[in-house]
């Protein structure tokens, strides 16, 4: 848990400063007070500040999520549908799921539009807090779906591979979706996993691993 300290001319103020800084209500802070802070004389002469100390009652993962939630409800006010965004702190990053009658304007066409919000709030609340932040945004549970679907086509494409001996090459794909097809074709012993190209155009290139003999053929037929 985070801890900070604020000053200001009371300590009602310093808590407001804290919990605009934090961006988390009052009951989320523990808060302890450093000095209540004096007038002095007349207001000026032997003046103090308060001061109190802040500790976050939410650990790092679920003040990311919480913050994570802040950033996508603002964004997701400029679009004309009714949703509720919820948010959970897992295992190493914060997961947002949109609740909504319109998950397909959400999703886009293979998920961009739904990458592109991941994208935004993540680089938003990273600049907030100064700190890396691995976000997921889902809806409809459209990621779980997706990541199904590719590895069935990733072991549908390594099966053609093994069995014509020739590479396939699927399409443009995001770094998301290449990574679930390495990842469902990385214990197949018999297949290699390459991606190739450049930014938007970037693909996976699958390709079967030549054994012994089939090299050996390989190369007396070159010969």
């Amino acid at each position: 848990m985070s801890t900070l300290e604020f000053e200001e001319k009371s300590i009602e103020e310093a808590i407001e400063a804290a919990c605009r800084q934090l961006k988390l209500p009052r009951e989320k802070l523990e808060i302890e007070i450093i000095s209540k802070g004096s007038s002095g004389i007349f207001g000026i002469v032997g003046a103090r500040r308060a001061k109190i100390r802040v500790t976050t009652k939410v650990p790092p993962a679920g003040l990311a999520a919480e913050k994570s939630k802040e950033v996508l409800d603002e964004i997701l006010k400029h679009i004309d549908l009714p949703m509720v965004v919820e948010a959970e702190a897992r295992e190493g990053y914060s997961y947002l799921n949109i609740i909504s009658n319109g998950s397909g304007l959400l999703i886009g066409k293979r998920g961009k539009t739904l990458n592109a919000l991941q994208f935004l709030v993540s680089k938003i609340v990273s600049r907030q807090t100064g700190e890396s932040v691995s976000l997921l945004v889902d809806t409809e549970n459209y990621r779980a779906k997706r990541e199904e679907s590719l590895s069935a086509l990733a072991h549908q494409l390594g099966e053609k591979v093994k069995k014509t001996h020739r590479s396939l090459t699927t399409g443009p794909m995001s770094a998301q979706d290449r990574r679930v097809v390495h990842l469902a074709l990385k214990d197949d012993h018999d297949l290699r996993t390459k991606s190739k190209g450049e930014g938007s155009l970037r693909r996976v290139i699958i390709y079967p691993v030549r054994k012994p003999k089939e090299a050996a053929k390989a190369e007396e037929k070159a010969e």
